[in-house]
């Protein structure tokens, strides 16, 4: 065996990673077999699980990996296992819930509880690894090794779906509350023709865990859709997130998401465009402190002419954290007069914090308007003077230079999350050691 290439051989198939500090993942793949192997779906979950051991785990010479710091990760350190975890509620979610016409409640992926019932919206769970949208899941998902383990080590995908014709009057909203080692959430929500809902989703707890959370969108023709995620974990934890949404004609998809905590958090949010007229509007925001990395990816494929996307990505690091956005807008044959635009900014706080930025643009069609711009930078020194120079005091006008910062995103929320970042991003603030330099 060479240091830094393990073969294991898990149901006749080998698994090709690169772990320098831990050669084997004992631990992590039998508390996967004995999940699997206890599920009624054994079946199609050993389908993708097979195919998690054929690529393996990436490695930063893959290019859309290549920022992260996967020498620190090691799935040994994990166990799967079947039970939820036994948890106290946040205190902060009676605030996020108060005005919900629904609560979905998880506890590390299963389904826990479910608050009040509206005409034309039905939750459920059901197996992990459906078909979505036009492809397979095997297809869709078959070079992404955390997607492929979300369909063979989910409890259940929880499934909300809204009847054709229905507006939901007040916000869905779905906590997460994760304690287990590995946890796997999984949720689809599906909205037939000219049906209109507002979801609010957030992840409490996750100390020393492994999450991957997969979110999977359809909006039928003429459907509209706004979905507000925000992560805020331990930071211990390891957040690797992806979501698709799918799009009919004239759809429309407004989505935001933060990101607050993990250690190492990931998220990429994809868009397809399979009808005319759709629409999706995608705002992320991230504040990292201490050694944080925040992971920011999109890709918005116009598959179909006469659609839109707009992206905008703006966060901050301080203290030695890092950020890392690529965007990619592809514009396909025949997708003429799509608009698609991407911008996305970054506020320095720190000399030790650093930003990479990298939007993209694969446009295989003519008539078609695209743009992309992207900026790294500290503090404004002219606004931070004026502010001063009116009495107020330096960190103090640091820290609401930085707040008005983040105001662009929070305002685009649901009130009852505005509120909790806003809390959230104050005490990161003023925990910083680095905004007065």
């Amino acid at each position: 065996m060479r240091l830094g290439h393990v073969e294991i051989h898990i149901a006749g198939s080998p698994l090709h990673c690169r772990w320098p500090k831990k050669p084997t993942m004992t631990t992590f793949s039998d508390s996967c077999s004995r999940f699997i192997d206890a599920t009624s779906d054994a079946a199609r979950r050993r389908v993708l699980w097979d195919q998690f051991v054929a690529i393996g785990l990436p490695t930063t010479d893959d290019e859309v990996w290549r920022y992260a710091p996967l020498k620190e990760f090691h799935l040994d350190d994990y166990e799967v296992s079947s039970e939820p975890a036994l948890l106290e509620r946040a205190s902060e979610i009676d605030e996020l819930t108060r005005d919900a016409a629904m609560v979905i409640y998880v506890n590390n992926g299963h389904l826990d509880a479910v608050t009040n019932d509206l005409d034309g919206v039905s939750v459920i769970g059901v197996t992990p690894g459906q078909d979505f949208g036009a492809r397979s899941y095997y297809d869709r998902y078959e070079s992404d090794a955390f997607a492929l383990l979300n369909g063979a080590l989910s409890p259940s995908t929880i499934t909300v779906h809204v009847a054709a014709g229905t507006t939901v009057a007040g916000p869905i909203v779905i906590v997460h509350t994760l304690a287990r080692s590995a946890a796997w959430p999984s949720i689809r929500i599906n909205l037939e023709r000219a049906a209109s809902a507002v979801v609010i989703e957030c992840l409490f707890g996750g100390d020393d865990c492994v999450v991957v959370p997969l979110s999977q969108y359809e909006l039928g023709d003429n459907a509209e859709l706004s979905v507000s995620t925000y992560q805020r974990l331990s930071s211990s934890a390891w957040h690797i997130a992806r979501s698709t949404a799918v799009l009919g004609r004239d759809a429309r998809m407004n989505q935001g998401v933060v990101g607050l905590g993990a250690h190492y958090d990931r998220s990429r949010n994809d868009a397809e465009f399979m009808g005319s007229g759709s629409t999706n509007r995608l705002h992320t925001t991230f504040l990292g402190s201490g050694n944080q990395v925040h992971d920011f990816r999109s890709h918005q494929r116009h598959l179909v002419g006469r659609t839109n996307s707009v992206l905008l990505s703006k966060g901050a690091v301080a203290d030695e954290s890092r950020s890392v956005y690529t965007g990619l807008i592809e514009i396909e044959k025949g997708a003429r007069r799509s608009d698609a635009r991407q911008t996305n900014v970054n506020l320095l706080l720190s000399k030790n914090a650093h930003a990479d930025t990298v939007p993209n643009l694969d446009i295989k069609e003519n008539d078609v308007v695209c743009a992309h711009a992207s900026s790294v930078g500290p503090l404004d020194e002219m606004q931070r003077w004026y502010l001063e120079s009116r009495g107020v005091e330096r960190d103090v006008a640091e820290r609401l230079m930085v707040q008005g910062f983040f105001n662009e995103m929070t305002d685009a929320m649901p009130a009852s999350m505005a509120a909790l970042v806003e809390r959230d991003v104050a005490r990161v603030l003023a925990a910083s050691r680095v905004l007065s330099s």
